[in-house]
């Protein structure tokens, strides 16, 4: 991590965001699919490629917890603590999500959310100004790939762009700490 963030690659990213298009990115975890989180076309194309079920929910990536207010109606004090004080990777899902894609949203209404800490996404969505959407890059039901030599060629080929950076990099293939977080502030832990 830490590599220098290379322009050209952060533009052509961006530009693919911004069509409505797919990108294969690393992120703060191992390597995902994204799209804009407020097209719900894009949201579709995610679905297609992965062949995963409409009904299982979506992740989220924002760069900073002040944006979460335009995205969940309630947010509960300890949603600031927890983001603040957590040392790994930390998606929260939250009640009464919106202005996001109906289609990213669960049905029970609810949205994860992570604020990621890695120097390319952070740079894109500092750039972009809108969520983009994080799953794991593997077909439905296959295993998560570690690093990005593991990727399946179909998942490749599907997206509209692939990120040059960090593509060296092997990760210790865990997805992020997923904890359900009510607006009276009482949490759960989905996956640890």
């Amino acid at each position: 991590m830490g590599t220098f963030v290379d322009r050209d690659d952060l533009n052509k990213a961006l530009e693919t965001l911004k069509a409505g298009g797919l990108i294969l990115y690393p992120t703060d975890t191992i390597w995902g699919i994204g799209c804009d989180a407020t097209n719900p076309e894009a949201v579709e194309k995610i679905f297609a490629l992965k062949g995963r079920a409409k009904s299982k929910s979506l992740i989220i990536l924002l760069h900073n917890e002040n944006q979460l207010a335009s995205y969940v109606n309630e947010i509960p004090d300890v949603a600031y603590q927890l983001i603040e004080y957590t040392e790994k990777p930390l998606t929260i899902v939250y009640s009464n999500a919106k202005n996001l894609a109906s289609n990213a949203i669960a049905e029970d209404g609810s949205i994860g959310i992570r604020i990621v800490k890695h120097q390319f996404c952070e740079q894109l969505l500092q750039r972009f100004r809108k969520p983009i959407i994080s799953t794991s890059a593997n077909i439905s039901g296959e295993p998560t790939a570690k690093d990005f030599d593991e990727i399946a060629d179909e998942i490749k080929a599907g997206v509209d762009y692939v990120v040059k950076y960090d593509r060296n990099v092997i990760t210790d293939g865990k997805s992020s700490t997923v904890m359900k977080l009510d607006p009276s502030g009482k949490f759960e832990f989905i996956r640890k």
